[in-house]
């Protein structure tokens, strides 16, 4: 109980400063913002490829993100360390756009998303009685239901927002939140979350945390055609699923959970994540969050391998791309290379240098 309320404290400082007693969940949110635009001004806050590494923290996060051949970068990310003006706190994020306005709707999400998940966490926990017995499982419920509220929120925020218009367009999102030595995974989409952690005899082996949603899940397919959608292979394209109208062939696309996409939503596409939970031991070493541009041609076990491989962690990110990107022109001739995109997370870690507090940007 004690420890659960002192994580409390720092954050529910914060927003009193911000709230009148009776303030809103608005309030709340506009000290969320300007929580994130605090962490921002002290280098706490990362949108472009490079490195975090905060001088106390267990966590240094490698990003990088390379361009396709479809356009523009649809792909983005987001590494936050002291969420929530938490010292034990850090949220990650990976979104990957599609359609026409795909790379606004992916920003605009990982802009909305932290700010509103925090407030929604914050008073979720505002609201609940904490048992010291049952701590862990308090933890999980209270982030799964603020994760529930919060993508709910986001997404009718994104179809009110006249200034994008992502009726046929939307993005996925994998996010998470670690919080001392849990780590809790929220999923929308295709993109993939993979822990490498050390097996009984001593090796790296994958453990994947998140699903790829996939149309033809037996589970995504059936709440799609229940909702008079379809889900078909077009005849150049075999084994690549999509979600159809009921009559007319589109949008096509090749997931069953996305934000956005209003011409869909009403036929089985849906913006609720699967929200899990794991607790974080010596044996994990680092999580991998990609995009599905790496595991299109990338296996678990292979990406865990080049990621351990690298010998500064600050390009482990860079060389997962660089080796995707190759894969890409070994195994997928005459198709257009996707966007590549991949967020390294690695736990137990020592600073780069002695008293030296980094968050470093690369164009």
């Amino acid at each position: 109980m004690r420890h659960f309320s002192s994580m409390f404290n720092g954050i529910a400082r914060s927003f009193y400063i911000r709230r009148g007693k009776n303030s809103g969940n608005g309030d709340g949110r506009e000290a969320a913002e300007a929580m994130a635009k605090d962490a921002k001004k002290n280098d706490l806050i990362l949108r472009s490829s490079g490195f975090v590494n905060v001088d106390g923290s267990d966590n240094f996060a490698s990003v990088f993100s390379k361009r396709g051949r479809k356009g523009v970068n649809q792909d983005c990310a987001i590494v936050w360390e002291e969420f929530g003006c938490q010292a034990d706190m850090l949220f990650c994020g990976i979104f990957d756009g599609h359609g026409p306005w795909g790379h606004f709707v992916a920003k605009k999400v990982q802009k909305s998303m932290p700010s509103s998940l925090l407030c929604n966490w914050q008073e979720t926990l505002a609201q609940t009685s904490l048992d010291p017995d049952m701590e862990s499982d308090q933890r999980f419920h209270i982030w799964k239901h603020s994760y529930l509220k919060t993508c709910a929120a986001v997404d009718q925020e994104l179809e009110q927002y006249r200034k994008i218009d992502s009726f046929y367009s939307g993005t996925t999102a994998l996010t998470i939140v670690r919080q001392g030595d849990l780590m809790y995974v929220a999923n929308i989409g295709d993109s993939r979350a993979v822990l490498a952690t050390t097996s009984d005899d001593g090796n790296l082996v994958p453990v994947q945390l998140t699903v790829d949603f996939k149309p033809n899940l037996p589970q995504e397919a059936e709440r799609i055609i229940q909702c008079k959608g379809r889900v078909f292979c077009l005849h150049d394209e075999p084994g690549v699923h999509r979600v159809w109208l009921p009559d007319e062939e589109s949008p096509g696309l090749a997931m069953s959970r996305a934000f956005g996409d209003y011409c869909i939503k009403d036929y089985g596409l849906i913006s609720i994540p699967e929200v899990t939970q794991r607790r974080i031991t010596s044996r994990d070493q680092f999580v991998v969050l990609a995009t599905d541009g790496v595991w299109d041609v990338i296996s678990n076990q292979e990406a865990i391998q080049i990621v351990s491989s690298t010998p500064d962690k600050a390009k482990a990110s860079k060389h997962l791309v660089d080796c995707a990107v190759h894969a890409w022109k070994k195994k997928r001739k005459g198709i257009a290379m996707d966007d590549i995109s991949a967020i390294c997370l690695f736990f137990h870690s020592s600073p780069l240098s002695q008293h030296e507090d980094l968050v470093t940007t690369s164009k």
